[in-house]
């Protein structure tokens, strides 16, 4: 998912954060809107930057 369609989705939503899964449907990490915005409004920022390509920072999640 790109910055872009992520930023539609959460405010269709109307949520601050996104969970970013992989292929396999695992937990990546967690996004916010505020990072998402800052990642759009900085200078390297192309429409093909994947959220993928900005989750740094693994943060721990609950499984099931």
């Amino acid at each position: 998912m790109t910055v872009e369609v992520a930023l539609s989705v959460m405010a269709a939503a109307r949520t601050a954060h996104l969970l970013v899964c992989d292929e396999d449907a695992r937990c990546t990490g967690i996004v916010t809107r505020a990072r998402l915005t800052a990642v759009r409004d900085s200078g390297v920022y192309t429409d093909q930057v994947r959220l993928r390509d900005i989750v740094g920072d693994r943060a721990a999640f609950a499984t099931h």
